[in-house]
C-alpha cells in the first residue's frame, strides 16, 4: 500500500516544481497583490480645519456632506432642512469656508444652544407639531469677532495682490478695441483704452486682479455682448457700433460680478462702493454751505486738430492751429460757407485721419502721428484739404472722439446766412396788416372773384 501513495506523491511533488501549484516557497499572482509598492500614509483626521482648508469644496457643518465653492447656495439650503440652522447676512462673510471650518470645529467642543438663538416655529400648534431653527448672526461676540477677522486678512490679502500687480512690470495684454498689444505695467493698457477708445473702467490702482477682469470683460465682448446694458447682438460690428452710437464704451455699475475687482468694495465689512461713496457724499452735503460766492467752475478745453494743445477759447485754438500749423479753420468756414453740421463732419474727418496717422492731402500714412505733423508741416499739407464729397459725408456725423470739446464751440450764426444766400432761399415778410379793410378792397383776389362770376 506504501508504494501507491509514493506514486502519487510523485506527480504532485512534479506540479509543484513548475509553478502550477501554489505550494510553500514559491511566488504567485495572488501573493504579489501584497507587495508594496508605493509609499503608504494613514488617512487624516476630518475633524481639524487644515486637513479641510483650501478644497474647492466647503462642508456642511454638522455632517459629512460636501459642497462646491460655486454651490454655496445649496449647502445653506441643505443646512436649513437637515440640520435646521440658519445663517444671517451670509454676503457679508468675506471668506466662507473659513467660516464654515471655524464653526464646524466649534459645534464638536460646545452644544450649538451655547452660540445660536432659538427660533420656534408653530409655537401655537400642538407640541410634537413645534419645530426649532438656531441661528447663527453676529449679534453673538464671537461669531462678529470672526466676521470682521475674516474681513480684515481679506483685506490684507487684497491690498497684497494690488501691491504686486501695481509693481508688476511683466504685464502682458491686449486692447480690446483695436487688438494691440502691451507689455509692461498693466497702467499702459488702462491708460490707452480710457484715452484712445473712451473705455475708462477707474483708475489702475484702484483695480486688483486686473488680468481676470479684463478677461472677463474680453470674454463678455467675444460673446457678442454689451458690457454696459449687457444685450446681446447677432454680430462684432453691430455690436461696435451700439457701443459707440449709445456711449456704451462703459461697463455696468450694477452688476455686482465686477465688485471684486475693485479694492473698494473690501474696505468695510459688508459696504459696497455705492454705499462707501453715499456716506463720503452725505459728509460733503451735511459740511456744505449755502454761499456759492467762491465757485469756480473749471474751463473745458478744446484739443487742436494737429498736436496736443489745449485751449480753453476756440479763438486762441483757431490762432494757434493758424500760427502753428498754418490752418485757418475760420477762414475755410468762410470760404466753402460751412453750416454747423459740415464744420462736425469736417472736424470729424480731420481727427479720424490725423488719429489713423494719415495725411489727408496726399493720402501717405506714416508710423506715428508726429511724423505725420512733421510730414504736414512741411509740405503744407494741412490746408490741402480734399474734395468737398471725401469729407462730407453722413458718417462723420459720429465723433471721432467721444470727448471732443472743439464740436461743442462750433459756431453756426454766419454759416446759416451763407448757406441760405447759395440755396437762393428769399425771406418772407408779412403784409402790413393796420390797415385790414384797404388790403381787402385792392387785393387781387377781388378781381379774380369777379373774373369768375363774369364767366359763369
Amino acid at each position: 500500500m506504501a508504494a501507491p501513495k509514493t506514486q502519487g506523491a510523485a506527480p504532485q511533488k512534479e506540479e509543484d516544481g513548475d509553478g502550477s501549484s501554489g505550494g510553500a516557497g514559491v511566488f504567485t499572482y495572488e501573493d504579489s497583490k501584497d507587495c508594496i509598492l508605493e509609499p503608504l500614509s494613514l488617512p487624516e483626521s476630518p475633524g481639524g480645519t487644515t486637513s479641510l482648508e483650501g478644497s474647492p469644496s466647503v462642508p456642511c457643518i454638522f455632517c459629512e456632506e460636501h459642497f462646491p465653492m460655486d454651490e454655496q447656495g445649496k449647502l445653506l439650503k441643505h443646512m436649513i432642512i437637515e440640520h435646521k440652522i440658519v445663517i444671517a447676512d451670509v454676503k457679508l462673510v468675506a471668506d466662507f469656508q473659513r467660516y464654515i471650518l471655524y464653526w464646524r470645529k466649534r459645534f464638536t467642543e460646545q452644544p450649538i444652544t451655547d452660540f445660536c438663538s432659538v427660533i420656534r416655529i408653530n409655537s401655537t400648534a400642538p407640541i410634537e407639531e413645534q419645530d426649532n431653527y438656531f441661528l447663527l448672526c453676529d449679534v453673538l461676540p464671537e461669531d462678529r469677532v470672526l466676521r470682521e477677522e475674516l474681513q480684515k486678512q481679506r483685506l490684507k490679502e487684497i491690498l497684497e495682490q494690488q501691491q504686486q500687480e501695481r509693481n508688476d512690470n511683466n504685464f502682458h495684454g491686449i486692447c480690446m478695441f483695436c487688438n494691440e498689444e502691451f507689455l509692461g505695467n498693466r497702467s499702459v493698457l488702462l491708460n490707452h483704452m480710457a484715452r484712445e477708445h473712451a473705455f475708462n473702467i477707474g483708475l489702475p490702482d484702484n483695480i486688483v486682479n486686473c488680468s481676470e477682469f479684463l478677461c472677463t470683460l474680453q470674454k463678455k465682448l467675444d460673446n457678442l455682448q454689451c458690457l454696459y446694458c449687457e444685450k446681446t447682438f447677432r454680430d462684432k460690428n453691430t455690436l461696435k457700433d451700439h457701443m459707440r452710437k449709445k456711449q456704451h464704451r462703459r461697463i455696468n455699475p450694477k452688476n455686482r460680478e465686477y465688485d471684486r475687482f475693485y479694492v473698494i468694495n473690501y474696505l468695510e465689512l459688508g459696504k459696497s462702493w455705492e454705499e462707501v461713496q453715499l456716506e463720503d457724499d452725505q459728509e460733503l452735503l451735511d459740511h456744505q454751505e449755502d454761499d456759492w460766492s467762491d465757485w469756480e467752475e473749471h474751463p473745458i478745453s478744446a484739443v487742436c486738430l494737429f498736436c496736443e494743445k489745449q485751449a480753453e477759447t476756440i479763438e486762441k485754438l483757431c490762432v494757434h492751429m493758424k500760427d502753428a500749423h498754418e490752418f485757418d479753420l475760420l477762414k475755410i468756414k468762410s470760404e466753402l460757407g460751412l453750416n454747423f453740421y459740415q464744420q462736425v463732419k469736417l472736424v470729424n474727418f480731420i481727427r479720424r485721419q490725423i488719429h489713423q496717422c494719415r495725411c489727408y492731402g496726399c493720402h501717405e500714412k506714416f508710423k506715428s502721428k508726429a511724423d505725420l505733423r512733421t510730414h504736414m508741416e512741411e509740405t503744407k499739407h494741412t490746408s490741402l484739404l480734399p474734395e468737398r464729397q471725401t469729407w462730407d459725408q453722413p458718417q462723420y456725423y459720429f465723433p471721432t472722439y467721444e470727448n471732443d470739446t472743439l464740436l461743442c464751440t462750433l459756431s453756426d450764426s454766419e454759416s446759416d446766412l451763407t448757406a441760405q444766400e447759395q440755396n437762393g432761399n428769399i425771406a418772407i415778410i408779412s403784409e402790413d396788416t393796420s390797415k385790414l379793410r384797404a388790403l381787402k378792397q385792392s387785393s387781387i383776389l377781388n378781381q379774380l372773384l369777379l373774373h369768375e362770376s363774369l364767366k359763369n
